[in-house]
């Protein structure tokens, strides 16, 4: 079976998958985060485009705002 890594779990990967779909099946829904796919950095405006290699080691960074 394939797969990717997202922050270090381990979750089947499917032809066609993009990072949306990623952040669907980890159920992720926080507004503010920074992915990363093998080392990248991912836009936002690319998520639903952006094709995820098998194998891929994906980053998701919550970003907290305050002060």
């Amino acid at each position: 079976m394939d797969t990717v890594t997202v922050n270090g779990n381990v979750i089947a990967w499917k032809e066609g998958m993009t990072v949306r779909n990623v952040l669907d099946e980890m159920k992720y829904s926080f507004r503010l985060l920074i992915i990363k796919v093998n080392g990248g950095i991912v836009k936002r405006e690319n998520w639903d485009d952006f094709s995820v290699p098998k194998n891929a080691d994906i980053k998701v960074i919550h970003l907290m705002s305050g002060g």
